[in-house]
């Protein structure tokens, strides 16, 4: 059989089967996550353009386009509401897929569940199953792979899920979408990229959903995939791809950010947060930073003068710089006023990156790293640090809440992130009717730019 009729097996088979509490708790705190990334995510260049794109082009629709007051189908819904999930890099990941599944899964299975009137079990079942498909495709390939090579069969997943696909269309939905998969390789590895700079198009990540939503309507319109798409040994890792979907509760296993970077600069921010926080060391003091890490953590354009906005959200040397000058809130939310800065540039360019061997043997089981600094006074050198919200140490639910009201300080008043807050512990009650309402009501000026 085919492992894309496995999956379809499985969403099928999932949909009639209860969710155990855990889970449940699991799906409401990454739609809690996912809002607290998409809350500030709304004003930044890369959603404004695509609000701008899809309003010319897939006008039309009752879905809201979040916190905004504009409506769209569903495509345009999703495409909008996942750029801005996806825009500051504050939305979840997973360690054994390298990616981030929540901002194409999520904003994909609301929108579903308005449109269908899907129950709130309904809609959180369709999450759960959307994470374990996702990752389970992410974490089978034998090679790094871009989130929206691989979140778009986690998308037609929870999509299937509360439309109730039949599993033979399911399994042509997963491959039309795997097949027009955004940034794919799939045909070959090929040699590495170079370190790309920090862009808009996040992986991939919201196109992926719009893609998989395209890919499951084709299918029930009578549309044929390659079914044997993911049957590819030399691409993935056969052995348990489907076999244990069910039983990993990936949901439950993702990772949690509180800075606006990409996932590879949170350990170097965190080591040199701690040395500043202990030695009471000033920027002005400081001669040099020397970060050893692993080999993902290098992979990333780490420019000591960003070419973007997005781009910061790459570069280790300036969010070390950043966090050093401004303060441990620098980086929740990443604003405007980060870019082109003199100050920052000058300690940016006294950062230096290296591989460390013992560190690279845990990459990717464990994203550490090692800061020293070099100041006027003495040499200061922190413990091998761990990103915060890892999956082995969980952020609390009142953690979330509070990166909500920190992440949205500058584009969100108290009563609104309140009703957001209040909507979500809703959900977390068993009603997400708050939610859907908050999601359409509540209008940031922000969003306008």
């Amino acid at each position: 059989m085919e492992t894309v009729r496995r999956l379809a097996d499985y969403v099928a088979d999932a949909r009639e089967q209860g969710l155990a509490d855990d889970l449940r708790e699991a799906a409401c705190r990454a739609v809690l996550d996912l809002v607290a990334a998409a809350l500030p995510g709304i004003g930044a260049p890369g959603p404004r353009a695509v609000r701008r794109v899809a309003s010319a082009t897939m006008a039309g629709g009752t879905l809201p386009i979040w916190f905004t007051g504009q409506r769209a189908g569903l495509a345009g819904a999703v495409w909008c509401n996942a750029s801005a999930a996806a825009a500051l890099d504050l939305d979840d990941g997973h360690r054994i897929a390298r990616g981030h599944p929540g901002a194409a899964i999520i904003p994909a299975a609301l929108a579903a569940a308005e449109e269908i009137g899907a129950t709130t079990e309904e809609l959180l079942r369709a999450i759960v199953v959307g994470y374990e498909v996702g990752v389970a495709v992410g974490a089978a390939r034998r090679f790094y792979a871009n989130t929206g090579m691989w979140s778009g069969y986690g998308a037609v997943a929870a999509l299937g899920s509360l439309r109730r696909t039949p599993p033979d269309v399911l399994a042509h939905a997963s491959a039309i979408a795997g097949i027009s998969a955004p940034n794919q390789l799939h045909a070959g590895a090929g040699p590495l990229f170079p370190a790309q700079e920090g862009n808009d198009v996040k992986e991939g990540i919201a196109w992926s959903s719009v893609t998989a939503i395209n890919a499951l309507l084709l299918a029930e319109a009578g549309h044929g995939g390659p079914l044997a798409l993911l049957d590819q040994p030399e691409h993935f890792r056969l052995e348990g791809l489907a076999g244990g979907l069910g039983r990993q509760r990936y949901i439950a296993r993702n990772y949690m950010k509180f800075h606006a970077c990409c996932r590879h600069v949170h350990a170097p921010v965190e080591a040199l947060l701690g040395l500043l926080a202990q030695h009471a060391l000033a920027p002005g003091e400081i001669e040099a930073i020397e970060v050893a890490t692993y080999s993902g953590a290098l992979r990333i354009a780490n420019r000591p003068q960003p070419s973007s906005f997005t781009d910061i959200q790459f570069s280790i040397p300036y969010c070390l710089a950043l966090v050093a000058i401004d303060g441990p809130d620098a980086l929740l939310p990443l604003t405007p006023s980060a870019m082109d800065r003199p100050d920052v540039v000058a300690l940016a360019q006294k950062v230096s990156l290296r591989l460390d061997p013992e560190l690279d043997a845990r990459f990717p089981a464990e994203t550490l790293a090692r800061v020293t600094v070099h100041g006027n006074r003495n040499t200061l050198i922190s413990p091998d640090t761990a990103p915060r919200g890892e999956a082995s140490a969980p952020p609390s639910w009142a953690e979330l809440e509070g990166k909500l009201r920190q992440a949205s300080r500058f584009a969100a008043v108290p009563a609104q992130q309140d009703g957001l807050i209040a909507a979500c512990n809703r959900l977390r009650g068993g009603d997400h009717a708050a939610l859907l309402d908050a999601l359409a009501t509540i209008r940031l000026d922000s969003a306008s730019g």
